[in-house]
């Protein structure tokens, strides 16, 4: 095998890059800022990379990719030309995955990171002869804002989150900022997503506010007025989506600590999204979430709140019928 370094251009989906002696670790925020993103980061999980992954193209057969061993399983996904092709896992205390079996043809290779644990990479290999061409295709960006559900621990694999699986259909450069237990609908994510390019962004909000019971009637309905508009301050003309929660039985009539259902906190994202319309931003689009996941898929739902692996798939080819098809003209 030959070996690639592991430069920046090879990275896709990451917010910033940790490069220490020996390995280097994406992160979904800017890690030299992690304390501006209480509690340790979002919760630790900006350290997760969740649709990260190195894209390159090559002709070489097989991938071996390297990491700092870990107490936990490493989940990895070989994508080719968008589609998934091979996973592996590296067991606990162990340091190298090899994805083979790959067609000698050139082609883009995509591995995608775990969405699950952190992850520190010390090495990429190819065949030897075989070179990867980092170089970056002119593809739309997309961001995708939001909690565990847009994380996506449940999914299949790293490359079958309802993010990944949208992004590959569709031909996105996916940058996802699912936080699990943390999309509580913060100023400095705000403005994250303000300073990064995109063609496209969406936003599942009031699932961990509803549980976290961390806004209430008086401030909810402020917060995503004031979270949206941030946004816009980067991105003019880009469409915004807005999505309420998905179904989730236990939630839906029965108020939380600080009295809201997720009835009603429906009602207060829909409301936000029809007073930024009325004051001149025409490109801001409310989605009901139970349209992309709703009271017909309850069998889906093991946990009352998370979906399972189908569900997301499910939830995937919603979004692009509702959202990513539309805008981008797309089946």
């Amino acid at each position: 095998m030959s070996d690639v370094p592991l430069v920046d251009a090879l990275f896709r989906g990451a917010v910033s890059l940790e490069h220490r002696a020996g390995w280097v670790k994406p992160w979904r925020v800017p890690y030299r800022d992690v304390a501006l993103f209480p509690p340790d980061g979002l919760g630790g999980k900006a350290e997760i990379p969740a649709g990260v992954r190195l894209e390159f193209d090559s002709q070489t057969t097989a991938v071996t990719v390297g990491i700092v061993p870990s107490t936990q399983p490493t989940a990895l996904d070989c994508v080719v030309d968008g589609r998934l092709v091979e996973s592996r896992t590296i067991p606990p205390g162990e340091s190298t995955a090899r994805l083979e079996g790959l067609d000698p043809r050139r082609k883009r290779i995509a591995v995608f990171l775990p969405h699950t644990v952190p992850v520190r990479l010390t090495g990429l290999s190819v065949d030897v002869g075989a070179d990867a061409e980092s170089s970056v295709r002119d593809r739309p960006r997309w961001i995708t804002y939001g909690s565990s559900i847009t994380q996506c621990a449940a999914a299949a694999s790293p490359a079958q989150t309802w993010p990944a699986l949208v992004a590959r259909r569709h031909g996105l450069d996916l940058t996802c900022l699912g936080f699990g237990g943390q999309c509580h609908i913060e100023p400095m994510v705000a403005r994250m997503i303000r300073d990064r390019p995109a063609e496209l962004i969406s936003l599942c909000l009031g699932i961990n506010v509803y549980g976290g019971a961390s806004l209430g009637p008086r401030t909810f309905g402020a917060a995503v007025l004031g979270f949206v508009r941030i946004v816009r301050e980067g991105h003019p003309g880009v469409p915004v989506a807005v999505i309420s929660p998905i179904f989730s039985p236990p939630r839906e009539t029965v108020p939380n600590r600080v009295g809201l259902s997720l009835i009603a906190i429906r009602e207060e994202v829909g409301q936000a999204v029809a007073t930024l319309r009325s004051c001149g931003d025409p490109d801001v689009h409310y989605v009901d979430g139970r349209e992309l996941f709703g009271e017909e898929h309850a069998e889906h739902l093991p946990d009352a709140l998370h979906p399972d692996a189908e569900g997301y798939r499910i939830l995937a080819a919603n979004f692009s019928r509702s959202v990513a098809g539309p805008v981008f003209g797309q089946p």
